[in-house]
C-alpha cells in the first residue's frame, strides 16, 4: 500500500512540475518576446487607440492621472487574454481527443519540443540579427482587417472587441506558445499557459500605451539585450519538460 501512494505521490510531483514549468516559462517568454517582437510590431494598435482615447477626452479632465489610465488600455488588453485564453483551451482540447490516453505523453513531448526549438530558434535569429517572418495568408489578414474596422472605437467595449480580434493576428511567439500550451491536454491548463502568456506580452505594450512609442523604444533598448537569453532560457526549460513527460 505503502509503495502505491509512493507512486502516486510521485506522479503528482512530476504532474505539478510540468505545470508550474509551463506557465513559468511562458510567462517569461511573452515577456521577453514582448519586448524584442510585440512592442515593435503591435505599438501602432496600442498607440491609435491611446491617441482616441485622449482626444474624446474633455480639456478640464487631462491630468497624468488619466493620461496613465488611458495609456494602459486595460479592456484592450483583457480582450487579448480572453482570445489565447480560448486558443489554449481550444488547442489542449484537441490534443486530449486527438490522443489516446496511451500517446498522449508522446503527443505532448512532441508539442513542447516544437515550442522549445521556435523559441529557441528565434532567440539564435535576434542574436544573430535576423527576424521571424510572422507572415499570413492574404486573405486572413484582409478579414481581419475588415472585422477591425467594424468596431465602434472610443468605447470600453469597442476596445475589449478590438482585443479579441487583434490576438487573432500572425505571431511567431504565439504559435510557439500556443504548441507549448496545447503540450498540457487539458484545456484548463491550456487556457492558463496562455494567459500566463498573454501576462508577459502585457508590460511592454502598457508601457509604449503611457510613454509613447519613442520611451517605449528606450525602455526595450534597456533590456532588449537580455531578453534573447531568457528566450533561449525558456526553450531549455520547454526541453526539460518534454523530457520529463517521457520519462
Amino acid at each position: 500500500m505503502m509503495d502505491h501512494f509512493q507512486a502516486l505521490a510521485a506522479i503528482c510531483s512530476t504532474e505539478g512540475s510540468v505545470r508550474g514549468g509551463l506557465l513559468v516559462g511562458l510567462f517569461l517568454a511573452g515577456a521577453a518576446g514582448s519586448v524584442m517582437h510585440c512592442a515593435p510590431m503591435c505599438g501602432v494598435f496600442v498607440l491609435g487607440q491611446v491617441a482616441d482615447r485622449m482626444a474624446r477626452l474633455p480639456q478640464r479632465l487631462m491630468c497624468e492621472s488619466n493620461r496613465i489610465r488611458n495609456g494602459l488600455l486595460l479592456p484592450y488588453h483583457l480582450g487579448r487574454l480572453t482570445t489565447y485564453a480560448a486558443l489554449g483551451a481550444a488547442t489542449a482540447g484537441s490534443v486530449s481527443l486527438l490522443a489516446t490516453s496511451g500517446i498522449l505523453r508522446h503527443v505532448s513531448a512532441v508539442l513542447l519540443l516544437l515550442a522549445a526549438a521556435l523559441f529557441i530558434s528565434h532567440a539564435a535569429g535576434r542574436l544573430a540579427g535576423l527576424g521571424w517572418s510572422d507572415r499570413a495568408p492574404a486573405w486572413w489578414t484582409r478579414w481581419l482587417g475588415r472585422l477591425s474596422r467594424r468596431i465602434p472605437r472610443g468605447s470600453v467595449r469597442g476596445e475589449f472587441l478590438l482585443g479579441l480580434v487583434l490576438g487573432f493576428l500572425p505571431c511567431g511567439f504565439l504559435y510557439a506558445a500556443i504548441a507549448a500550451a496545447a503540450a498540457s491536454g487539458r484545456p484548463w491548463l491550456g487556457a492558463a499557459a496562455m494567459l500566463a502568456f498573454g501576462l508577459g506580452t502585457a508590460p511592454s505594450l502598457m508601457v509604449v500605451g503611457v510613454a509613447g512609442q519613442a520611451a517605449g523604444r528606450r525602455w526595450s533598448r534597456a533590456v532588449t539585450m537580455a531578453a534573447p537569453a531568457v528566450m533561449a532560457l525558456n526553450g531549455c526549460l520547454l526541453l526539460v519538460l518534454a523530457w520529463q513527460r517521457l520519462a
